[in-house]
């Protein structure tokens, strides 16, 4: 049986279900990832959690954020 890891990461400037919708795009693309869940906390860092097969590189997963037009901070 495989391990999944899970993870959380915090994301500045999402305001809407649009944004976690395109956060949770663009992560969930990353080879590996198996789910990825939003906590939205509008005007404040929200919490990203992804469960994935093993750990995700965080420049990887930084990129998919940006791509997505936010910005990983630590959580």
């Amino acid at each position: 049986m495989t391990m999944s890891t899970t993870t959380a990461y915090g994301v500045d400037g999402m305001t809407c279900s649009h944004c976690v919708a395109s956060v949770t795009a663009e992560i969930a693309a990353l080879a590996g990832a198996e789910s990825v869940s939003v906590d939205l906390v509008t005007g404040g860092t929200s919490r990203v959690t992804v469960t994935s097969e093993s750990e995700l590189d965080p420049a990887l997963v930084a990129a998919a954020v940006e791509e997505a037009g936010y910005q990983l901070v630590a959580v």
